[in-house]
């Protein structure tokens, strides 16, 4: 079959087609980060190759030089980057620049707006790659072989971005892998040598492979007046290493400067924003190993999505590993990024034995107590940074405690939280400045949970707590009830839903106080009888409280009954719950309860009763089973009221 009868024009996937949309007219202002992530790429290509060819030599061809070369064309406004790296079969092509196999990409593309200018912010977060190419280039050719094929099995992949690409097979004598930028018209300053050279000192001086660029012409040897200009055999010009090529952990920490651990920070983890902060070290004695680890600015847009990849850059010895080594961190720091590279690990070492290895896991335990060390110094000394990075990453930090048995406590500091001391939104409050507030007598750490921060500020249960000046913590995010199951308590302090079991406020109340309310029970014990009778298959129980100041009723369930809140979650993801009844607390002294005591005729009583019960439903968050006969009962007592 000849070579063109295997070209064939095929369609974009849909997402493919949208973020092509997106990168043709982004007003992403730095547009220049497109050589940083086509670099990226290459390199990419040729650790891949590394770690193959450790099993098959063969594959670098009598060529194990690993290298990356820019050319451009200045009158025909085109930019080339090639490397020798791993390179792609025709199935590879077709897969890695016709789809996108990211897990959750329909979901980061639903966040589009329509508002360029915030669509290209969203880039950052996404990560596009290659696909950048196009925020310069209005044609975009890419030929490439893979390492051990043939020299026919060469492809060639052509788009403009129009909603389709023509793909042919094609003779490429050298593997890897050559791309070729059609500039637009407007795009003209970047196919120039000293424009590109800055660039790749810039963006990719310290990647561990030689960026090269054919050396510059030498100027003109000026001659003596009336001398004739020798005319010497135009010198053939070699290509030359631009960058250092020194992979930068590798470097001591005196040697780098802030700039270029943010630049390598964009280079690993293909993000567009410089990160929060960083921290490098080696690590000498029975384990060796250097890390460089990273914290983020903004969430990824898969962070959600546990099954998507995430982890470190493995390195052995400075060779490739793997991407997304995700054994040398738990889950619950998924969003850190960065490289490890181990002397002591074996070269062919595989995800499988990485699972099984000690050695990895003493590594995961110091490494894990690095990263929470970094974050304790932000907290500390840049409370604002770290405010930042909670908003971004805190709900994912609460998964710590129940994943992080050794590190609970370290965590745990580390959680912040909305509470009724400044009844904020933002959550800013640590435990530790909740322990400090603590009244006298008091012995646990109160909170209550609802589906939304308004809910939880406006619950009747913390009323008397709002009245004796006892904070709360305001918990709203759907992982906060399963968090605190998990903590149990913090310096010696236990956590206390403050929905759950009799109110008992230990020390904050008085011998006095008690005593009243003992006598307030016995005094309504006709009225708690009569509300049972009438609400006994939807309660467990009737009691008089002291915990409202200012409602009716509130329900509480069991000390050890699974919440209100956590039960929706449960019941809305589809799990089966048993039958379970909560308990009603009536406020004595509120006019409707005592309208309620006073009430003889009994179908009026049944219909309050009910009404003061839904009530209570709904300001917990609940939804009522049958939301009509509450109107009616409501409107048919309003109707009363004001004849």
């Amino acid at each position: 079959m000849s070579v063109e009868a295997q070209k064939e024009t095929m369609g974009f996937q849909t997402e493919v087609k949208q973020l092509l949309h997106l990168m043709i007219h982004s007003l992403y202002s730095n547009k220049e980060i497109f050589l940083r992530e086509l670099i990226s790429n290459a390199s990419d290509a040729a650790d891949k190759l590394r770690y193959e060819a450790l099993e098959n030599n063969a594959l670098y061809e009598d060529d194990p030089n690993l290298k990356i070369r820019i050319d451009f064309d200045k009158e025909a406004n085109t930019i080339s980057i090639s490397d020798n790296g791993i390179g792609m079969s025709r199935d590879e092509v077709i897969a890695n620049l016709g789809t996108i196999a990211k897990s959750g990409t329909g979901e980061f593309l639903k966040n589009l707006t329509g508002d360029q200018k915030k669509d290209s912010q969203l880039i950052g977060q996404f990560g596009v790659g290659f696909y950048s190419a196009f925020i310069v280039a209005d044609e975009v050719t890419v030929e490439t072989r893979r390492a051990g094929a043939s020299a026919s099995e060469g492809v060639r992949w052509q788009s403009a971005a129009e909603g389709d690409f023509t793909i042919q097979t094609i003779d490429k004598a050298d593997r890897g892998t050559r791309l070729t930028l059609h500039l637009k018209k407007d795009e003209a300053e970047f196919a120039d040598d000293f424009r590109l050279r800055n660039l790749v000192r810039k963006y990719s001086d310290h990647i561990s492979l030689p960026v090269e660029m054919l050396e510059q012409e030498a100027p003109a040897m000026p001659t003596e007046e009336g001398e004739e200009p020798k005319e010497e055999a135009p010198k053939e010009r070699q290509y030359e290493a631009v960058n250092e090529a020194k992979a930068l952990w590798t470097c001591s920490r005196s040697e780098l400067n802030d700039d270029e651990y943010k630049e390598f920070y964009k280079h690993v983890s293909h993000d567009f924003e410089d990160p929060l902060t960083w921290s490098h070290n080696k690590v000498e004695g029975k384990l060796e190993y250097t890390s460089l680890l990273y914290v983020p600015k903004r969430a990824p847009f898969d962070m959600w999505n546990r099954d998507a990849t995430h982890g470190l850059k493995l390195y052995i010895q400075r060779v490739f590993i793997m991407d997304d080594a995700e054994q040398f961190l738990p889950m619950y720091l998924r969003f850190i990024k960065g490289v490890v590279d181990s002397n002591d690990l074996s070269l062919n070492i595989s995800r499988e034995i990485l699972q099984k290895d000690p050695q990895i896991d003493k590594m995961r335990g110091a490494l894990t107590k690095r990263v929470l060390d970094m974050l304790a110094k932000m907290a500390k000394k840049e409370p604002e940074q770290y405010a930042e990075f909670w908003k971004e990453f805190g709900s994912v930090l609460k998964e710590g405690p129940a994943e992080d048995f050794a590190n609970k406590e370290t965590v745990a500091k580390l959680l912040r939280f909305s509470t009724t001391h400044d009844d904020v939104e933002e959550q800013a409050i640590s435990l530790e400045d909740y322990v400090g507030r603590m009244q006298e007598g008091q012995d646990k750490i109160y909170y209550v949970v609802a589906d939304s921060f308004n809910t939880a500020k406006s619950s009747p249960h913390i009323e008397v707590f709002r009245k004796k000046g006892i904070e709360v913590l305001l918990l709203s995010d759907r992982i906060d009830d399963w968090l605190v199951s998990h903590l149990n308590e913090f310096d010696g302090k236990q956590f206390q839903d403050v929905a759950k079991g009799e109110l008992d406020l230990g020390g904050v109340e008085d011998e006095e106080e008690k005593k009243k309310q003992e006598e307030t029970a016995e005094q309504f014990k006709d009225l708690v009888e009569r509300v049972k009778s009438n609400l006994e298959e939807r309660v467990e129980e009737v009691r008089v409280t002291h915990r409202l100041t200012d409602s009716p009723a509130c329900l509480v369930v069991g000390q050890y009954d699974m919440g209100a809140q956590m039960r929706r979650i449960m019941e809305a993801a589809g799990q089966p719950m048993p039958e379970s009844k909560p308990t009603l607390e009536l406020n004595p002294e509120h006019p409707l309860v005592e309208k309620l005591n006073a009430e003889a005729n009994d179908e009026r009583f049944a219909d309050l009763a009910a009404i003061i019960f839904d009530q209570a439903h709904l300001a917990e968050g609940g939804q009522l089973d049958d939301p009509a006969s509450y109107v009616q009962r409501l409107n048919k007592l309003l109707l009363e009221l004001s004849q």
